[in-house]
């Protein structure tokens, strides 16, 4: 008996710095997050966020879509599996913003990539409708450049 993995289909934006500067917000989380693995094919990715952490395995994107695992891990293993096993990392401060009926994850980077922030919302189907506030920028959802994993690797933030 098979079943379908769980999906993620997902769109991602640049976001104008001087509209979100004007958005109250909390303090956000910050966010490390380091790659195991980063075949084509598929996405191995450790995340610690405060005192929480997961392991998640990610397919390939096929126009929106991927298969994606997530699992809860123990923060300390996440920490030391940043230290002795991710090949590429990187951090940021992550904003949860509810917009109409969709929550989004806004990522203000650090490090190599300060300056890019990027906001990302989970749809249930690709052409789902969404309202777009008004800080969003671009979208980058199918420019491979703007994974998460991509950026991590190159440690750059991408040239428009």
């Amino acid at each position: 008996m098979s079943h379908s993995p769980p999906l993620e289909i997902e769109r991602k934006f640049l976001v104008d710095p001087q509209r979100w500067a004007d958005q109250p917000r909390d303090a956000g989380q910050l966010t490390v997050q380091g790659y195991l693995s980063q075949d084509p094919e598929h996405t191995v990715r450790v995340r610690l966020q405060g005192d929480r952490a997961w392991l998640t395995i990610k397919g390939a994107t096929q126009g929106l879509t991927r298969a994606e695992y997530e699992y809860p891990i123990p923060p300390g293993d996440a920490a030391q599996m940043l230290r002795t096993l991710a090949t590429s990392a990187l951090s940021k401060r992550r904003f949860r913003v509810t917009v109409g009926r969709h929550t989004w994850d806004v990522d203000e980077f650090g490090g190599s990539l300060s300056g890019l922030i990027l906001a990302e919302v989970e749809l249930e189907r690709e052409d789902e409708a969404f309202e777009r506030p008004d800080w969003l920028g671009e979208e980058v959802s199918f420019d491979p450049r703007y994974f998460n994993s991509a950026l991590a690797r190159a440690g750059t933030v991408p040239q428009r």
